[in-house]
């Protein structure tokens, strides 16, 4: 197997000055150890340690960094744009250190051999985390969305089986299951999110010469692809999909936490249920956030193409029907504008916004005088009651049909709370017989009115 390109092709294609025929002199050195390394690779008889692989990915950070960069263009690699690229990067390098440098990428695993060829391609495990750093990801795909989002709802049917069943293992399970799958959206809106960026800014650096229909391809099919069927999707509607599986995981999740607190689990698998349901409720928002900002991203570009297609439209119609009718035809004198008068206008603030703004920069807030703690003094003294002399009268007139009513009647310049006061101690006595009556009555006292059941007194029955 040839691991690059015929070296006579290589000296055609690669043309640096004076370097050409050093780089031609290193690659037919260097083509029968790459081979053999690329062969060893794809039969598997070599598997990279991953800590390997890490290392070299910080030792090779800046070229892999411009491949995954170039590789939205080109999926692989031959030994001319490898090397441009090395050389890009490391500038001060001389050839054979360039290809030293590419031999070292292959054998850490970090470039693979294309199957059934000689080109090379980064591996797609580095690629993905590279992209994932360096905010350079693809728009995923709004069916992979919907598929997970779908998933959903069997996770939450699984966690309610396992609540019903007392089924610890199912509940773990579930759980587990719905955590991932949050995990999962979150991951793509927010990779998407960029990527939308990304799409708008490359379609804004163009050139601006293109027709606006190939400059924004990009972005209407983002809009038509993806933003589109999100939007469906995140309805809140009847149609809507992702808000309401979501708030029935999210009940369930809720509902399986209180049942746990009930049942006495222990706190690690509550804790768990609690952090899922956090998920839930951050997902939801993500959602609604990614919604809005890749409308408002996408949106006014794809009005501007649509009024700009419109624009066109109606400017070919009226030079269509100007080439085949003439101007004179179908441009009267009267539609054409022979002279144009300005009309300047003013905006100025009303009487009532200058009313309203004097006011407010002539507010002085009011002064409100608390009142000051009351002295000793002032007041009112407790009444003294002879009680004594109350119970003696009240035995001189026993029987009495309504105690409250002898008291205001007997003793009127008392007040209405001292009377109330001596009423409630009164019946308490055990001195006479106490009955309550079956109906209330009214009974207007100096301030207050009473509704109350009389109690009558009448003398105890000695034995």
């Amino acid at each position: 197997m040839n691991f690059f390109p015929d070296c006579s092709a290589t000296d055609a294609k690669f043309k640096h000055g004076t370097l050409q025929e050093g780089i031609a002199r290193q690659a037919r050195a260097g083509c029968e150890l790459i081979s053999n390394t690329a062969i060893a690779i794809n039969n598997g008889h070599d598997l990279v340690n991953p800590r390997s692989l890490i290392h070299a990915l910080y030792v090779h950070w800046d070229i892999i960094e411009s491949l995954v960069v170039v590789g939205r263009d080109f999926p692989s690699f031959d030994q001319v744009q490898m090397i441009e690229v090395i050389t890009r990067r490391m500038p001060g390098k001389r050839i054979d250190e360039c290809e030293s440098a590419m031999r070292q990428m292959v054998s850490s695993d970090l470039l693979q051999v294309m199957p059934r060829g000689s080109s090379l391609q980064i591996n797609p495990l580095v690629q993905d985390f590279v992209r994932g750093l360096t905010r350079e990801h693809d728009l995923g795909l709004s069916a992979v969305l919907k598929a997970r989002v779908d998933a959903i709802k069997g996770a939450t049917s699984k966690l309610a089986e396992g609540l019903q069943l007392r089924d610890s293992d199912q509940l773990r399970q579930a759980a587990a299951q719905l955590s991932e799958l949050f995990r999962q959206i979150s991951q793509q809106l927010d990779q998407d999110r960029h990527a939308i960026l990304e799409l708008t800014e490359r379609a804004k650096s163009k050139d601006a010469n293109l027709p606006i229909g190939r400059r924004y391809r990009e972005v209407l099919a983002a809009f038509d692809d993806y933003v589109a069927p999100m939007a469906e999707m995140m309805d809140s509607g009847p149609l809507g999909t992702f808000y309401r599986h979501l708030e029935d995981a999210e009940h369930a999740l809720d509902h399986a936490l209180d049942t746990l607190t009930v049942q006495g689990a222990l706190y690690t698998q509550r804790l768990s249920m609690r952090q899922v349901a956090f998920q839930a409720k951050e997902l939801r928002r993500l959602g609604r956030e990614v919604l809005k900002h890749c409308s408002d991203t996408l949106l006014p570009l794809r009005e501007e193409i649509r009024q700009h297609n419109v624009l066109s439209t109606a400017i070919s119609q009226l030079l269509g029907r100007v080439r085949k009718r003439g101007l004179n035809a179908t441009l009267g004198a009267v539609d054409l504008p022979l002279w144009h008068r300005d009309m300047p206008r003013r905006v100025t603030v009303g009487d009532e916004v200058l009313t309203i703004m004097g006011d407010a920069l002539n507010f002085q807030p009011d002064t409100v005088s608390f009142p000051e703690d009351l002295i000793a003094a002032d007041m009112v003294a407790l009444e003294l009651v002879d009680e004594s002399a109350i119970v003696r009268a009240l035995h001189q007139d026993l029987p009495i049909g309504d105690l409250l009513c002898w008291l205001h009647d007997h003793h009127p310049d008392l007040s209405d709370a001292t009377v109330l006061r001596l009423y409630h101690m009164l019946i308490e006595r055990e001195e006479w017989t106490v009955k309550a009556e079956d109906l209330a009555v009214v009974q207007r006292l100096n301030t207050v009115r009473v509704i109350y059941f009389p109690h009558a007194l009448t003398p105890t029955a000695t034995v």
